[in-house]
């Protein structure tokens, strides 16, 4: 990856840029997530698209902002991020939370007119429609800091680095805590779908969702749909989470009808 392609603007990181993109990976963050998870990705991305992530409030270049305080403000953030990331085609991304988050984001840019995703990809998460269930209000409010540090550890992306400085650790307890405050607000619109095509994404060990969230998510999907279990658990293996974009078929050149 050339990390000099790296943009500094605080909300919508660019994070592999080529020169005229003939496509764009748009990333939404997961549950107390960044965009640091999305820098390893330069690499595995094909060579004539772009990847960008949208930075939350509260976090890495925005961390002078207040964090959301419910689901709808920070959906109204990342909204206006995604249409202000995208000058043409571009496919939308979001891991657990922020499968939602991507779900919600491409419907309200479908019922607005404006330029949708030429594909939704959700990835480890539960069909949004059946609401917040207990399965998917974990971690918890009620969790003290050793059991979010505990799940970050044991379901997420959390780097030796962290977990060794504490002082990263209690930042990261902050972030997780604010982003598990704006989850439990969530609320599902009643009928909504989406009409881009839909890929969705899970771990064959995942014990985070359930079962059939890949037949859940199909009744959403009002176009093509596909359903892909990858190996590994809620962020898959390590060597699968790095190179995840060969996995997402809208990016494949056979998908667009380059081969």
């Amino acid at each position: 990856m050339n990390t000099a392609n790296i943009a500094q603007d605080t909300t919508v990181i660019s994070i592999r840029r080529p020169e005229n993109p003939a496509l764009t990976l748009v990333c939404l963050g997961f549950c107390g997530g960044g965009t640091a998870s999305y820098h390893l990705w330069g690499d595995a991305m094909p060579a004539d698209t772009a990847l960008s992530a949208i930075c939350y409030p509260g976090r890495e270049g925005r961390f002078l902002d207040d964090f959301a305080t419910d689901w709808e403000e920070l959906a109204l953030d990342a909204t206006a991020a995604v249409l202000s990331a995208v000058d043409g085609p571009y496919v939308l991304f979001g891991h657990s939370m922020g499968g939602w988050m991507a779900f919600d984001v491409a419907a309200r840019i479908e019922r607005s007119g404006g330029p949708v995703p030429q594909s939704l990809v959700v990835s480890s998460c539960n069909a949004p429609d059946r609401g917040l269930t207990p399965r998917d209000m974990f971690p918890s409010q009620q969790d003290d800091d050793e059991g979010l540090l505990l799940w970050m550890k044991t379901h997420g992306l959390m780097p030796a680095h962290v977990l060794e400085d504490p002082e990263l650790q209690e930042m990261s307890v902050e972030l997780m805590r604010a982003d598990i405050r704006v989850r439990d607000t969530f609320r599902h619109t009643p009928g909504a779908t989406v009409g881009m095509p839909v890929q969705m994404l899970s771990g064959a060990a995942d014990d985070v969702i359930e079962a059939d969230a890949g037949e859940q998510w199909r009744a959403l999907a009002r176009g093509a749909y596909r359903h892909d279990v990858l190996p590994g658990g809620h962020f898959y293996t390590p060597e699968t989470w790095r190179t995840l974009p060969g996995r997402i078929a809208a990016l494949n050149s056979a998908e667009r009808g380059e081969a």
